[in-house]
């Protein structure tokens, strides 16, 4: 296992707009809405606007239950705030007909775990049930700590988090992405986006619970026109 696949609590790009993102989200704290609406424009709608961003819907956790299996997502394409409207669409009509919740047929993690077991398996590597079935000893194998990682995050996006901003650093199937997770009195999200030199040119990712479509909407559709005329 190589700790380069994680890194938790990691400076990002955020630290080149304000002098303490840990601070700047925090209920109290001077100018939190210009924050926000600053930290949504440079890593949201400019990769929006450059065909660069996919929405992630999660879904499948509840009651405490926190089997890889069992967590579902849908991704969508995100060029617009029409975009996300589809996405809010799609589960609300889902809930109004009482018909399954969008997924797509790849587990999020589920199958790159199975890989991660299955390759450490092919080297040799002897996993016993409770390393597969405790997230907290994925680490015990190649791939496992970057898997634990985003355990981690899916887990708080689901349950939620009383820490109002965290930023790591994690190996996804995109790349290596720094991951931004909002935990805010207007929603809970995390932006998975490429490191510095390669922001420009590669792809991010939202990810959040479909329990925040609602207010994600709303925090959007009030905060991504503001800068359309600068």
């Amino acid at each position: 296992m190589s700790h380069d696949e994680a890194k938790e609590h990691t400076p990002g790009r955020l630290n080149e707009l304000f002098s303490d993102p840990y601070q700047a989200f925090e209920n109290d704290t001077d100018e939190r809405q210009l924050h926000i609406r600053i930290m949504l424009h440079m890593l949201l709608a400019r990769p929006m606007k450059r065909g660069q961003m996919t929405l992630r819907v999660i879904h499948g956790w509840e009651n405490g239950n926190f089997e890889p299996e069992d967590l579902q997502h849908r991704d969508y394409t995100l060029n617009t705030v029409a975009d996300f409207k589809r996405a809010v669409q799609d589960f609300e009509s889902a809930s109004k007909f009482n018909t399954p919740l969008p997924a797509d047929s790849d587990a999020v993690l589920a199958a790159p775990l199975a890989a991660a077991i299955a390759d450490a398996e092919a080297e040799g590597q002897a996993l016993n049930n409770d390393i597969r079935h405790t997230p907290a000893r994925w680490q015990a194998f190649e791939g496992g700590l970057a898997l634990y990682t985003l355990f981690k995050m899916y887990h708080r996006l689901v349950y939620s988090e009383d820490d109002t901003y965290r930023s790591s650093q994690c190996m996804t199937p995109l790349g290596m992405r720094e991951i931004h997770e909002f935990h805010l009195e207007e929603g809970e999200f995390a932006l998975l986006v490429p490191p510095a030199d390669k922001f420009m040119h590669e792809e991010s990712l939202l990810v959040l619970h479909e329990s925040q479509l609602d207010p994600i909407e709303r925090l959007l559709e009030e905060s991504l026109p503001l800068f359309d005329n600068f």
